[in-house]
């Protein structure tokens, strides 16, 4: 005989299933929904971007047209179906088989297992198991409950089919049996309600989304700021025109012998990942920067860049735990271009640079600006002199663990002193920018106004230089525009370009770097590689 407790866990069992159903139910259809809202919504890129043991297979998807616009349809109206027979209680067996096989397919494209989630956004964090897998699990179950066990449809149907087969019961008025009929209806079609708030709630947000995009198409709202943009496109890997071509820096490898350090033209930046944003007077923007960049962010910018062909990053040894993190427990393919840039000490920053494992290595361009400056206030009383030799035994220090050894710098004149004093360098890190934007002020006293003081003079002189040119700040920290800047730096004779680009910036710079690296016959000095 069943206890009180057992009988009252009987009762509420089928309402908690069936709210449970009901949630999944949702969760789905808003899916599918959603993406119909969209309207250019693609599986390509989700296809494109997943790297586990199936990744072939997914990648090939991708790449075939015919098979995506197949994809997409079953995704959108797949989810539809399921999302609306769970929330009915229609046909709840199928909609649970087909909403499983779905999640178990999303579940093997991007497993939550280290190294294997880039380029799909989360709203928490996962190890081995996530919300579709448990998803899975749970309308696994479904299929194997009886659909008379819970309030649906499909338990209306069959309490109707018992009952065309059924003998009216002896005793029982025909009042009775209506109120029995009544309440089971009603319990049966408790989904309706929560189809009628989804409606609601679709309704009001439409709405708001429709408010939202004429709101941005008001007329006379200044369309050239950043501020007040209309229109935010982002880019994915869909739209990519081709991965960036790659050049070589000669360079003696640690036995001696001549050895080459491939390097993609366009190599990211790392002072956007890691806060340093020149931002002018907007003094929030580091702390912005370094909001959004948590490190799973970091790590699917990278992902995404070694994507689009860009295979080395060129930051503070300070970010060496995430490039660690990225390079061992991802499995990422980036390479780590250190600039040294610890506290205006060369040796330290090759120290701590070396100690994460760092591929190439270069003296900051501060610390060269200012240790080739006769003025400088050298608290340590070091000469000129003094200080070059310091950069000198930096890249034979470098250069005896077999790594490429660089000098950085931001004033033209920097890189002329090291040249008189006979530094040779594997490679250069040179500003180069033109002046032709607003805050491009010379004489002022404004910091971050400006990179490259001379570009005229950058350019001719390091015209004359044999070893390969990485030109950096080539924007402007933001004040000309990727076409403008990256055709700039690669025509006036760059070999190689380092830009800072958020996630969704990286498409579309890769596409406007091969169109200047298309246009840049016209080069004012010869590829050094």
């Amino acid at each position: 005989m069943k206890s009180a407790a057992e009988s009252n866990f009987g009762k509420v069992l089928p309402w908690f299933l069936t709210v449970i159903r009901i949630a999944i139910g949702w969760h789905f259809l808003y899916e599918g929904i959603s993406k119909i809202m969209a309207e250019a919504w693609s599986s390509a890129p989700y296809l494109a971007g997943s790297k586990w043991i199936f990744a072939p297979l997914f990648n090939a998807m991708a790449n075939n047209s015919s098979v995506i616009a197949v994809i997409d349809f079953i995704n959108i109206y797949g989810m539809i179906l399921v999302g609306a027979g769970l929330m009915l209680g229609l046909m709840t067996r199928w909609a649970s088989v087909g909403g499983a096989l779905m999640l178990f397919f999303y579940f093997i494209a991007y497993p939550p297992i280290p190294g294997y989630m880039f380029g799909v956004p989360v709203e928490g964090n996962y190890l081995w198991i996530n919300r579709n897998l448990i998803e899975f699990f749970v309308l696994s179950a479904y299929i194997f409950i009886s659909p008379g066990y819970l309030f649906s449809i499909d338990r209306l149907y069959s309490k109707w089919k018992e009952e065309k087969a059924r003998k009216p019961v002896p005793g029982l008025s025909a009042e009775n049996r209506k109120r029995l009929d009544r309440r089971e209806v009603i319990k049966n079609l408790i989904s309706f309600p929560a189809i009628g708030v989804f409606a609601y709630a679709l309704y009001k947000k439409r709405k708001w989304d429709s408010f939202e995009e004429k709101l941005l198409k008001v007329e006379g709202i200044d369309a050239n700021s950043g501020a007040t943009l209309l229109k935010f496109n982002y880019a994915t890997l869909k739209d990519l025109k081709g991965e960036v071509p790659k050049g070589v820096i000669n360079y003696k490898g640690k036995d001696g012998k001549p050895a080459q350090f491939e390097l993609s033209r366009l190599i990211a930046g790392g002072n956007l990942i890691g806060g340093w944003a020149h931002a002018r007077d907007l003094i929030y923007v580091s702390k912005l920067v370094k909001t959004y960049h948590t490190d799973e962010k970091v790590m699917q910018t990278l992902a995404l860049a070694e994507k689009c062909g860009i295979n080395a990053i060129i930051t503070n040894p300070q970010l060496g735990r995430v490039f660690q993190k990225y390079k061992h427990e991802f499995k990422g393919k980036m390479k780590f271009i250190s600039d040294c840039g610890i506290s205006l000490d060369f040796q330290k920053g090759i120290a701590m640079s070396l100690a994460v494992d760092s591929d190439a290595l270069y003296c900051q361009g501060e610390i060269t600006d200012r240790w080739t400056d006769e003025k400088w206030d050298d608290r340590e009383g070091r000469t000129v002199a003094q200080r070059i030799e310091l950069i000198h035994k930096g890249l034979e220090e470098i250069r005896s663990h077999g790594k490429p050894a660089g000098i950085g710098a931001h004033r033209i004149e920097a890189i002329k002193t090291c040249v008189e004093y006979g530094l040779k360098p594997d490679f250069w890190v040179k500003t180069c920018h033109s002046h032709n934007y607003w805050s491009a002020q010379p004489d002022s006293t404004w910091q971050d106004n400006m990179f490259d003081y001379n570009p005229e003079e950058t350019i001719r002189f390091m015209g004359t230089l044999n070893a390969p040119w990485i030109a950096f700040k080539v924007l402007a920290a933001g004040a000309i525009k990727p076409e403008d800047g990256l055709k700039y730096a690669f025509t006036n004779g760059a070999d190689f370009v380092c830009l800072g680009m958020y996630d969704f910036q990286i498409v579309e710079d890769v596409n406007i770097a091969l169109e200047a690296l298309s246009g840049s016959r016209e080069r004012l000095r010869p590829w050094m590689v």
